[in-house]
């Protein structure tokens, strides 16, 4: 193996902010934050939007993650010709 060319694999903390749920693994990402765990260490911190905590499939449970206002850029967009389509139909 060549020195010098493998990003560094650490401990780092995953946090779902969404779930309040945290947990520590492995990882090559590139964080700036910090974090102190459980264990009184400071670790990397990595947020995420989506994990097995708050995820339709592990849950059980829809919820509707809106990153971006992609509902409300599809409201704009598409909106407008459901309401004309229905009031058509109306008369």
């Amino acid at each position: 193996m060549k020195a010098e060319i493998h990003p560094a694999y650490r401990p780092v903390v995953f946090m779902d902010a969404a779930a309040e749920f945290s947990f520590l693994t492995k990882s090559t990402i590139e964080t700036d934050e910090m974090i102190e765990w459980e264990d009184g260490n400071t670790y990397p911190l990595c947020k995420v939007e989506i994990s097995s905590a708050s995820h339709p499939f592990f849950t059980g449970q829809m919820k509707i993650v809106d990153t971006a206002g992609r509902v409300e850029r599809f409201e704009r967009r598409y909106g407008g010709r459901r309401k004309n389509k229905s009031a058509d139909t109306t008369e």
